[in-house]
């Protein structure tokens, strides 16, 4: 997972800010390649283990809502590059297109089945596949979607010098997001208060990661993010 020369990256990502955290990556080339390594194996593993459990959550899945069993979004990873992102559905339908792009506490698109998936995080299980490919690691910047990507300041990019994560410090610091959102269900106002109060704050923890960026915390954090599912 060698990092592209700065100044191959894309232009936006060409700034003093985001020169800061490259020069802090470059000089972890051996981290970078441990990571990806541990991933390709950690992922092989894992699908190997859950291929059954997937398949029941699909089954259930299928059993009591409408709809397909993954839901795919478009997600912004390493470089700018977009990807669709594989969940399992937790929501109705469409649920995307009848309301905001982020969930507000008790926010009814969720379904039965879904809250359950969501709790335990189990409806990012399929994301093992975009880690085998690539696309994510098992520990970065969680992915968002182009509308907030476009809202980046000059040093968020930073956080796209390395693949999306499925989870990380911010994951784990703001596990209970919607909690914050509260009861809020007009999307504008959700997007506001996501923008202006709950994504500046993830960022400094994301920056944070990559300032700090070793091998040995990225178990760490794996460890930390199993120890809060279970608890």
């Amino acid at each position: 997972m060698p990092l592209k020369p700065f100044e191959k990256l894309p232009a936006q990502f060409q700034n003093e800010a985001v020169r800061k955290y490259y020069d802090i990556l470059d000089k972890k080339r051996f981290s970078l390649m441990l990571k990806r390594i541990s991933d390709i194996i950690l992922s092989l593993l894992m699908i190997l283990l859950l291929i059954l459990p997937m398949a029941v959550i699909s089954i259930l899945i299928k059993c009591t809502s409408k709809g397909p069993v993954v839901f795919r979004q478009e997600r912004i990873t390493r470089y700018g590059k977009t990807f669709r992102i594989m969940k399992f559905r937790t929501m109705r339908d469409h649920a995307d297109k009848m309301g905001a792009l982020v969930t507000s506490r008790n926010d009814t698109r969720i379904t039965k089945v879904g809250g359950v998936l969501r709790r335990f995080r189990l409806d990012e299980l399929p994301q093992v596949f975009h880690v085998l490919s690539g696309n994510m690691s098992f520990v970065g910047t969680r992915p968002e979607v182009k509308k907030y990507v476009d809202r980046y300041t000059p040093e968020m990019y930073a956080t796209l010098l390395m693949p999306a994560g499925v989870t990380s410090l911010a994951s784990i610091k703001f596990k209970d997001e919607n909690e914050l959102i509260g009861d809020v269900t007009d999307p504008e106002e959700v997007d506001r208060i996501y923008m202006e109060t709950i994504l500046p704050q993830k960022m400094e923890y994301n920056l944070e990661y990559i300032s700090r960026f070793g091998f040995r915390r990225d178990i760490s954090l794996m460890f930390s993010t199993v120890k809060h599912m279970i608890s």
